[in-house]
C-alpha cells in the first residue's frame, strides 16, 4: 500500500513528465495505471488482517459491521464533497456534483468486500481444511466465489448485451474519433449510457481522458457505476491474498507457491482475454472500463509484486521496505497545506486530497496497522 501511495503522489504532481505516469487514453496499460488497482488489491489484503485480528480480539460482528458502514459512509461523503473536481469550476451544487469519484469507489468496494468476509469468516477451522488442507483458503469460502463470480457475470452482461442508442452492442471504444468516427456519442459503451441514464450527464466527470486524442465530446467518469463491480472483484483477489498470508502463516514456501500461482492464473486469463495485444483481443485492458482483462492484468501484477517484496522483506529480511514507508510511516502526521489557499482540494493534487481525507479518518492508519498484524 505504501509503494503505491508514493507511486499515486508522485504521478499526480507530474510523473517526471516521463510518458509511463501517464494514464492511458483508452486501451493499454502505463505505471500510472497501476497504481489504483494495486491500492485496492491491497486493500482487500488489510480487510483480511484486520477483520481476522478485530474478530480474534473480541470484537463482536455486529460492532465491526457498524465500524465499516460508518467508514465507507465517511469515504463517499468526502469523496463527494471534499475530492470532487467540479468543485473548481464553481461554488459546489447539486447542478454540477459529480457523484462516481475514487473515494466513493473506495468506499463502495470496501463495504462490499468487508462485509462478504465478515458474513463468512469463522473462527474455527472445518472438515474442508482437513479433506483438503491445500484449498483450505479457498474452499471454506464458497459462497463469497459464487457472489464475485455472479457480479462478473452482470458485468458482462451489461456491457456486452445491453442495448445502447446509436451504439454497437458490446462497444468498448473511446467514441469521438476513434473506430474511424462511426460511433462518436458512444464513449464507453454501456458503462457510459448506464452513468449518464442513472445519474444524468452534468453528474460525471467531464474531461474523460480519451478527449485529447479521440477528441470525444461525451462526458465520461472512469469511476462510473459499472466498473465498480470490478474493483470489487480486484479487492476480492486482495483479500484473497491476505487469507493466503493468515492461512499460511509462517510457511513462507506455501505462501510464495500460492501467490506464483495466483499470478500465473490471473496471467493466463489475461493472455487469453486480450489475445496478447492491446487493441485485438476479445476484451482490451482498459483503465476508464475497468475491463476484467484490466484487473486480471493488474491483479497477475499485484501478485508478483506481494511475492517479491514478501521474500525480501519477510523471508529474508533483506529490506526493511525504505524509502516507500516514511512518507506515510505516520499515519497521523498531517500532510501540511498552505493556509492561504482558500480551495486546498482544488489547488492540491487528487492524490494529496485522498491521503489528507484518510487521514481524516484515521483509515490509512488502520490499513497501515492491519498489514503489519
Amino acid at each position: 500500500m505504501k509503494l503505491s501511495l508514493v507511486i499515486m503522489v508522485f504521478v499526480n504532481y507530474g510523473g517526471g513528465k516521463y510518458w509511463f505516469f501517464k494514464h492511458e487514453s483508452w486501451n493499454g496499460l502505463t505505471v500510472a495505471d497501476l497504481v489504483f488497482p494495486w491500492f485496492v488489491f491491497i486493500m482487500g489484503t488489510s480487510i483480511a488482517l484486520s477483520l481476522s485480528s478485530m474478530l480474534r480480539w473480541g470484537s463482536s460482528k455486529w460492532k465491526v459491521l457498524r465500524k465499516i458502514l460508518w467508514r465507507s459512509f465517511l469515504l463517499i461523503l468526502l469523496g463527494i464533497i471534499v475530492v470532487n473536481p467540479n468543485y473548481c469550476l464553481g461554488p459546489l451544487s447539486w447542478d454540477n456534483l459529480r457523484i462516481p469519484g475514487v473515494l466513493q469507489r473506495l468506499g463502495l468496494t470496501y463495504l462490499v468486500v468487508a462485509a462478504l468476509e465478515l458474513l463468512f469468516t469463522r473462527a474455527e477451522s472445518g472438515t474442508w481444511e482437513a479433506t483438503y488442507p491445500a484449498l483450505q483458503d479457498i474452499l471454506p469460502y464458497w459462497p463469497q466465489w459464487i457472489f464475485i463470480l455472479m457480479l462478473e457475470v452482470v458485468w458482462l452482461c451489461l456491457t456486452f448485451l445491453l442495448p445502447v442508442p446509436d451504439c454497437p452492442r458490446g462497444y468498448l471504444g473511446p467514441g469521438g474519433i476513434g473506430d474511424f468516427g462511426n460511433y462518436p456519442n458512444c464513449t464507453g459503451g454501456a458503462a457510459g449510457y448506464i452513468d449518464r441514464l442513472l445519474l444524468g450527464e452534468k453528474h460525471i466527470y467531464q474531461h474523460p481522458s480519451s478527449s485529447v486524442i479521440y477528441q470525444t465530446t461525451m462526458p465520461y467518469d472512469p469511476e462510473g457505476i459499472l466498473g465498480t463491480i470490478n474493483s470489487i472483484v480486484m479487492a476480492f483477489l486482495g483479500l484473497q491474498a491476505g487469507k493466503i498470508t493468515l492461512f499460511y502463516k509462517d510457511q513462507h514456501k506455501q505462501i510464495m507457491i500460492r501467490f506464483v500461482i495466483w499470478s500465473i492464473v490471473m496471467g493466463i486469463i489475461s493472455a487469453i482475454l486480450t489475445k496478447c495485444s492491446k487493441e485485438e483481443g476479445f476484451i482490451p485492458i482498459n483503465k476508464n472500463l475497468w475491463s476484467i482483462s484490466y484487473v486480471t492484468t493488474t491483479g497477475c501484477f499485484a501478485f508478483i509484486l506481494l511475492l517479491l517484496i514478501y521474500y525480501l522483506v519477510d523471508v529474508k529480511k533483506f529490506w526493511s521496505g525504505a524509502p516507500f514507508f516514511y512518507p506515510v510511516e505516520d499515519a497521523r502526521q498531517p500532510i501540511p497545506r498552505r493556509a492561504s489557499d482558500s480551495k486546498p482540494h482544488c489547488d492540491n493534487s487528487l492524490g494529496h486530497n485522498i491521503i489528507f481525507t484518510l487521514q481524516e479518518e484515521d483509515i490509512l492508519e488502520d490499513l497501515i496497522e492491519a498489514v503489519k498484524v
